[in-house]
Formats: C-alpha cells, structure tokens, sequence
C-alpha cells in the first residue's frame, strides 16, 4: 500500500527542491551550535543566539498565563477563539530540547484556534542543558494537568487536544503517557505528532549521515547528548524519554506526519505502527523527499493543513464532543 497518493507523488520535485533550499539556509545554523557532533563541543554562545532567533512574538494577540508547577511557576502562551471555545489544544514546541519557545508558534496557533473555534494553550517548558531531565517533562505534565483540572471552568469546554512537533512531539506523546499513569489520558480526544523524535537512542535513519536535511546525524547526535548527559543508549530508551518503549494501549486517536527526507524518518514509522496496532486509531501523512519540519514546505503545507484540520475537526465531533462546527482553511 502506497504512503502516499498520486496527487503528492506528482509534488515530489516542488518538495525537493524547496526542501533543499530550507536545509541550505537552516542547516548551517544547527551545524555551528554543535560543529563536532557532540555535546562536548557544542557552541554556547551559537546556541544561545539561535534561541534568541526562535523565542520572536508572532504578531498577533496572545495572552500568558502562569501555572504552578512543581518546581515553581510555568508560562502558558494563549489563544481564545472570538466565540465560544469548543476545545482547547495544548501545544508544545520542538528545539531539541535545548532552544525553542511558544512563540515560534504564534501564527499557526492563531489560525488554528480561528479556524476551529479552540483554545491553543502553548507550554514555555524548560531547556537543558541548564534543566535537565524531567524539568521538560515535568512542565508539560504541569500544563496538560491544570487543563485536565481548570479547562472548563477557564475556556468553557472539557474537551482537550495535545499537538507537538520535533522533540515536542517527544513530549507530547509522554506526557499522554504520564496523563494515563494518573488516570486522566482518556480526557484528551485526540494527538498530533509532527516529524518527532520517539527513540532517543536513535533509530538506523538518524544515524544515516546525509546532505539533504535541515538536521544531520551529527547535530541529532549532540541535541540528544546535550539535552541527556551521561545516560547510556539503553537508559535513553526508557519510556518516559523515548515513547515507542512504551505501552501505548489506552490512548487516543493520532495523526502522524513526516517527510522520507527527515532523519527522524523511521521514529515516526516505527511509532505508527505499535499506535496502531495498541488502539487501531492512526492516521499518517507521509510527504516524499521532505526535510525536518517539511509541513511547513510551501508545496506541502497546503496537504498538510487540510489533513490536520480535518483529523482535529473529527476529534472534535465524535460523540460527546462541544461542537459541530466544520473546519476551514488555515489562514
């Protein structure tokens, strides 16, 4: 069975040329935060400018909460829809887990709470190498939680949404995982994952050395050295940091997405499958010869919006859901 229609297949030069282009001007960025591929020889002062590149407001309307967490308070970058809110959507950035921030979601977050008609809700969770594991995990749990707690008193509906991209989706999936360990997983009705990294000891596509996406093997190799220090590849593969160890029964419906460019390739194929088989309840969009982060590929991100739309929109009216309103295009 194909992974991907006719229609896409005939996209296939757009997307590799523009996935080119998008490794060329983003590649060298991460290459000289870790110019030896490991976290012995990364660049401070190279990644604390790339991080100060990616934590711009968008320019559009949010407001910041702040929750309490357990080690102290968690900002929470908001957006309400102008009418009543039929879900709220907790994102959670990617960055490798040591650079991003809410902001570099801003305009997506925008159009997806206009077009649906939700609450997006993004987590400013911390950074290693200064945090170290769990402070990430622990404060997209503390989000998710006051959500599963204060959601509908908050933003006027119980029904949630968890959407993550890169090492986000990383987290996105474990916290769903935690969510369930307390009992409360079966309070979200729906998860997307965006080209994310779920074992973190590395899958045979990340350790392939090419010269064709945004992230190389090197640079993957020091992001998971930085962000998780002197933990051997058995303890990296511990379900709390890499999902696809992990039990996954009992979880929601999913859309997957991700380029065959992507070094992170496999992490999302290997993922899908054991969701699928765990519950029967995923989707996958697969777009040929796109890079990390290839949604956003202006020949892709048209496909990309409509299925995203689309699988949140039937997570909203499934049985019980607030709403019935049809969703429409990003804008």
């Amino acid at each position: 069975m194909p992974l991907w229609s006719a229609e896409i297949d005939k996209l296939r030069p757009a997307i590799r040329s523009e996935g080119r282009a998008m490794a060329e001007a983003m590649s060298g960025a991460f290459s000289a935060v870790f110019p030896g591929g490991t976290a012995t020889a990364y660049d401070a002062e190279a990644l604390s400018e790339l991080r100060a590149q990616l934590t711009v407001p968008g320019a559009v309307a949010a407001v910041d909460r702040y929750v309490n967490g357990p080690r102290g308070r968690v900002r929470l970058r908001v957006f309400t829809p102008d009418r009543p809110a039929r879900a709220v959507l907790l994102n959670i950035h990617g960055g490798g887990f040591v650079m991003g921030a809410p902001e570099m979601n801003d305009g997506l977050n925008a159009a997806l709470s206009r077009a649906l008609d939700i609450a997006v809700v993004s987590v400013d969770y911390r950074l290693a190498p200064e945090h170290a594991y769990p402070a990430a995990h622990d404060d997209c749990e503390t989000a998710a939680s006051w959500l599963v707690e204060h959601g509908a008193a908050e933003f006027g509906t119980s029904r949630l949404l968890i959407n993550g991209e890169s090492a986000g989706a990383n987290l996105a999936a474990a916290t769903l995982l935690r969510l369930r360990r307390r009992g409360t997983a079966h309070r979200f009705s729906g998860i997307v994952l965006e080209f994310g990294v779920y074992d973190l000891s590395g899958t045979p596509s990340a350790a392939q050395e090419t010269d064709h996406d945004v992230l190389s093997a090197a640079v993957l190799r020091g992001m998971m050295d930085l962000a998780h220090p002197d933990r051997s590849p058995a303890e990296r593969r511990h379900p709390d940091l890499s999902p696809l160890y992990a039990d996954l029964t009992g979880l929601p419906p999913v859309l997957f997405g991700v380029g065959t460019a992507d070094h992170l390739i496999d992490d999302t194929l290997f993922l899908e499958r054991r969701w699928a088989l765990a519950n029967g309840n995923t989707t996958l969009q697969v777009y040929p010869d796109a890079p990390h982060g290839g949604t956003g590929l202006p020949s892709v991100t048209p496909h990309w919006q409509s299925a995203l739309l689309s699988f949140l929109d039937s997570c909203l009216t499934s049985p019980g859901a607030s709403g019935t309103a049809p969703a429409h295009e990003v804008a």
